[in-house]
């Protein structure tokens, strides 16, 4: 039985083999720009506070009191929603990696 060509990837010496994207990864963003950044985590005291913390380490002129808070139905999860003047695709990236890279952050989008 042949396998679909269109879905076996290339063998060693076939062609296609080790080929790269070369081309250059582009944004489909305009900086600066207004970029919404939603956190979710555990309900508990300080939960909040941290994602501000963090937020505000990359994004110093954050406004704070623009932030949304919203409960799970059953209140054990907290959804935290940050929108803060992006500058560059990097300050984005290295937030994301900071904030999903902490232990009492479930999600980040």
């Amino acid at each position: 039985m042949r396998s679909d060509p269109l879905r076996a990837a290339p063998r060693r010496g076939q062609r296609g083999a080790g080929i790269r994207n070369t081309f250059p990864m582009t944004s489909l963003l305009v900086f600066p720009t207004e970029f919404p950044i939603k956190v979710m985590g555990r309900a508990r005291a300080g939960f909040a506070q941290l994602v501000h913390d963090i937020v505000r380490k990359h994004a110093p002129d954050y406004d704070g009191a623009t932030m949304e808070l919203r409960p799970s139905s059953a209140g054990n999860y907290l959804s935290v929603t940050c929108v803060i003047r992006a500058t560059s695709r990097d300050q984005i990236d290295a937030l994301y990696r900071d904030l999903s890279g902490h232990p009492d952050v479930t999600m980040v989008l």
